[in-house]
């Protein structure tokens, strides 16, 4: 029969390797989400509403405490401007518009400002901030009259809000900015000042995209242990 000092000690083991399962469990994430896209830049200098174009995100997250996270994502949908609004002589003689294809990889931190996920706490929402780094991959554009690279870095950050519907689900609400370093999303920059083509931007002036969504989160979450046996 076996010593029944090794059985409690065998238990106690199983269930220190149960635990650790659990809370690696509650620490990870994964969803999706829809949204839209829009663009600033040579052939739009503010934001319109008329040039909101579809996207969607999947991401996987790592809770590495409670008030920080970290999150890898994917994020596809596309971009466009035109001019049928001109800022000014030059635009309206330009008279151009683009739009095309970005897929977006990120890796970003999120800070949480509220201690939302304790049990304890009867609060189920927070607002967070985030930043972080990822590359854009731009679909090749016919009317592209320079050479450049299709993937790009940008810099990622902005601000949602989250909200705990039950333990294993999560719904935020996101929008982000994308800052890039180069200047033609639209296929406009500085021009060949050789031939009046008026094909002139703001080659100083690098273009910025952005998404706004909506996203749904699922926690791999189990019941924690208990604390003593009966």
């Amino acid at each position: 029969m076996p010593n029944k000092s090794k059985c409690w000690a065998g238990l106690l083991i199983l269930m220190f390797l149960l635990c650790e399962t659990s809370a690696f469990a509650q620490k990870n994430e994964v969803g999706f989400g829809l949204g839209a896209f829009n663009y600033t830049g040579d052939l739009a200098r503010q934001i319109k509403a008329k040039n909101f174009q579809p996207g969607l995100n999947l991401h996987y997250r790592r809770n590495i405490s409670d008030a920080v996270s970290l999150r890898g994502g994917f994020t596809g949908g596309w971009l466009y401007g035109d001019d049928e609004t001109p800022y000014d002589v030059q635009a309206q003689m330009r008279d151009t518009s683009f739009s095309r294809g970005v897929v977006e990889l990120s890796a970003v931190m999120e800070y949480h400002f509220l201690d939302y996920k304790e049990n304890i706490n009867l609060l189920r929402w927070t607002p967070y901030f985030f930043i972080g780094t990822g590359v854009a991959f731009f679909s090749r554009s016919e009317e592209s009259t320079e050479e450049y690279s299709n993937v790009q870095l940008v810099v990622p950050f902005g601000v949602g809000f989250k909200y705990i519907v039950n333990p294993r689900w999560q719904l935020a609400i996101e929008g982000g900015v994308r800052k890039t370093f180069f200047d033609y999303i639209d296929n406009t920059s500085e021009g060949d000042l050789r031939v009046k083509d008026y094909q002139y931007g703001n080659k100083y002036d690098n273009d910025w995209y952005y998404y706004a969504g909506v996203t749904l989160s699922y926690t791999f979450y189990t019941i924690p242990c208990p604390y003593m046996f009966n």
